[in-house]
Formats: structure tokens, sequence, C-alpha cells
């Protein structure tokens, strides 16, 4: 599956474009044809990293996005942007601030990562919902992840219905959410970059820290009658 995002500044008429290719990440755009010096894993390396630095040169993360976070690095925080997003099933379109649309595209690139941790997001790459809220974000995770223990009670494997182990993956990923924005501090001259991944932290960090909460918040819209009309998503 591939899905281009189009960042459209009404006041400068500037338009950049990416491509993200779900099937193989090296064939998107996101990436830049000369890596660059922050790249390299063992600058701001994650606490939690597998890799060594002997064997793997650069961290896959920040090589996946480094053409983004170099465009993005003169652009303010605040600003207006028409964000389209085109998928093999639809287009999204919704004009909104620099943070939002950015926030919505790396937190794509990083799903869609081949990070040994951020990769076990992949299933929320495939069913990727730009502009999420905070409540179809839970739902995605959530969802996704008891579709994966529904195929391993399928494979004969243990399944985790009570969502240890989304918690505990989300734990993870707040470390390597940590040393990623230091990464990206470093290669950023302007805001919009830390913004964009400070408020995906935030709510990427809600499933390790407050899911049960996060859960009672939309338990309305599923165990009772309820209007969905009017659904806070």
């Amino acid at each position: 599956m591939t899905v281009t995002y189009k960042f459209h500044f009404l006041e400068s008429k500037e338009t950049l474009e990416y491509l993200i290719d779900t099937s193989d990440a090296s064939n998107g755009t996101t990436r830049s044809n000369t890596p660059a010096e922050w790249t390299r894993l063992g600058n701001c390396q994650c606490s939690n990293c597998p890799l060594s630095k002997e064997e793997h040169v650069r961290c896959p993360a920040a090589v996946d996005m480094q053409r983004v976070v170099e465009e993005f690095s003169q652009k303010p925080g605040k600003g207006t942007v028409k964000v389209e997003v085109e998928t093999p099933e639809r287009t999204y379109v919704k004009t909104t601030g620099i943070e939002e649309g950015l926030r919505s595209l790396m937190g794509f690139i990083m799903a869609n990562s081949t990070c040994p941790i951020l990769s076990k997001n992949k299933p929320m790459a495939f069913t990727h919902l730009p502009f999420s809220s905070q409540s179809e974000f839970i739902i995605r995770a959530v969802g996704t992840y008891l579709m994966r223990q529904y195929y391993r009670k399928q494979s004969g494997e243990s399944p985790d219905w009570n969502l240890n182990g989304l918690i505990e993956l989300n734990q993870e990923l707040r470390l390597v959410n940590q040393a990623l924005w230091q990464r990206v501090h470093s290669a950023s001259s302007d805001d919009s970059n830390l913004k964009a991944l400070l408020s995906f932290f935030t709510m990427s960090s809600s499933v390790g820290y407050s899911l049960e909460a996060q859960l009672a918040k939309i338990r309305h819209a599923f165990m009772e009658d309820t209007d969905l009309g009017h659904f806070e998503g």
C-alpha cells in the first residue's frame, strides 16, 4: 500500500509531498539521498535499542524521516496548511495547523519504520487514519492489538486479552520517543518538528500510562445504548 501526504502552505503557496510505501519503506520519498550525521545510530541512541553500532551505522527511524525533518526544520510551529492524504481507498483533506498535519505524517512514518521496536506498530500503519483524535487512536491501538491476540490464539499461542503486552510495548516506545525527540532537536532550527513529535508522543504515551482511564472515557460508545452522533471521537 502506498500513501501520499501533500502539504499545501496557504501563505507561501509552497507544496511539500511525500510518498510512503507500507510494503517497503525504502521505496518512499521521506528519506534523503545523503544520510545526515544526526541519523547515525550512536547519536542519541535509544536506551533500549537492540541494534549494535558495529553492525548498524544508521538509526532506521531517523533515516526514514530525515527528508521530512530537514524540510520542516525551517517551518514555524504555528501556521496553517491544507493537508491531502491519498490512500488506495480514499483521500483525506483537512485545513489545519502545521503541527497536526506533521504529527500525522511522522506517526505514520514511525509505525512503518524498520526499527525493531517501532515495527511492532506495523498494524497501525496498515490501518492508518490521518488526523486521529485521542479516542480514535486508543480504539485503533487496542483493536489492532486484540486482533493480533486472536491470531495468536488461532496459531496455538497464548493470547493476552488483558492488554498487558500493549502497555509494556508502549513503555518501550516511550524510550524510543524520547531519544528520537533528542535527535530531531539537534537537526531542527525551528519548532514545527519538535511540536509535532511532542504532540504525537503525548497521544501515544496515554496507552502506557492511562490506558484504563482512556478506555473508560469511550466505554459508553460500546456498552450502552447511545446516540453516536454525539460521540466525541
